[in-house]
């Protein structure tokens, strides 16, 4: 178990720090903290163009490559930050990148965050805005026939969600969903909350302060809190499941890719090695990150 080198150079600085804990940090800070973490993200892809929409009081970042057809494969995308923090700046240079590896459009939603707005507002958003894509197809240049829903973290979890929330409405369906080692387990079941809930910078009190401000009186087992547990899998369309090897989330991750074949969901999962929670957003030091954004977008675009 060795971790990549850019990571483990991280990794070191947050232990000699003495591993400053995410609760003794103030909701500014966290949203400052994440968004300086950019710097590690690499080279900003320029073969692309971005426009911001605004519809219905919702707001989108679309990102689109340069020169491109009319309609295309499309990625719906909900970004990371424990319901509490992140948005299209903390993902622009992988939306980026998606769009141009792809040859696809990329849709990100920015939904409501807590504690300003707690449960449900970021469902609500994540649903509303999933809608919104598909009622204006034409204004947005979506193909209909090849949407994704996808996102890291919180954004993986509201991606599951927001298909399960669509098909029990009897609405459309996804092409695809791809959740990038998703947080569906607000309980902290699983060992890997304990085998790396401590040193790899992304803890388990990152993670389960997010829950709780997100969740402050929601029983930690509500189906929309904890989505792993459910038994309504069966008729989602197929689903891509990436986890990493140092992430508190990992067994979680894998739980739902154990969960979603028994309930007869065309389920893939694939674990990168050396590497923790957040790397997708780490191109600038890993290896596995550029990878892991090229195969996203590859599954997008195909």
């Amino acid at each position: 178990m060795v971790l990549e080198k850019g990571i483990a150079e991280q990794v070191e600085a947050f232990i000699a720090a003495g591993r400053p804990s995410s609760r003794q940090q103030s909701i500014d800070d966290r949203r400052a903290g994440y968004l300086a973490s950019t710097a590690l993200a690499g080279e900003t892809e320029q073969f692309v163009s971005i426009q911001t929409i605004e519809l219905e009081a919702m707001t989108f970042r679309v990102y689109s490559p340069l020169q491109s057809p009319a309609h295309l494969p499309t990625v719906i995308y909900y970004h990371g930050g424990c319901f509490i923090s992140g948005g299209f700046a903390t993902h622009d240079n992988q939306l980026r990148q998606l769009a141009v590896y792809g040859g696809c459009r990329v849709i990100a939603v920015q939904y409501r965050l807590a504690p300003e707005h707690t449960f449900p507002a970021a469902h609500d958003d994540a649903q509303r805005g999933a809608e919104l894509v598909w009622q204006h197809a034409e204004l947005f240049g979506v193909d209909r026939d090849r949407i994704t829903l996808a996102g890291d973290s919180a954004g993986g979890h509201l991606a599951l969600v927001t298909a399960l929330r669509l098909k029990a409405a009897g609405s459309w369906q996804p092409k695809q969903l791809i959740l990038i080692y998703p947080m569906v387990d607000a309980t902290a079941h699983f060992e890997s909350y304990v085998r790396n809930g401590k040193d790899y910078i992304i803890t388990r009190d990152t993670l389960l302060s997010g829950y709780e401000i997100y969740l402050p009186d929601v029983d930690r087992r509500h189906p929309e809190a904890s989505p792993l547990w459910r038994d309504d899998f069966n008729g989602l369309p197929r689903v891509h499941i990436i986890t990493a090897e140092f992430d508190p989330l990992c067994d979680e991750g894998k739980a739902l890719y154990q969960r979603m074949t028994e309930q007869g969901v065309a389920c893939t999962c694939q674990q990168y090695l050396g590497v923790i929670h957040g790397f997708f957003q780490l191109g600038g030091i890993s290896l596995a990150a550029r990878d892991a954004v090229r195969d996203v977008a590859y599954r997008v675009g195909r």
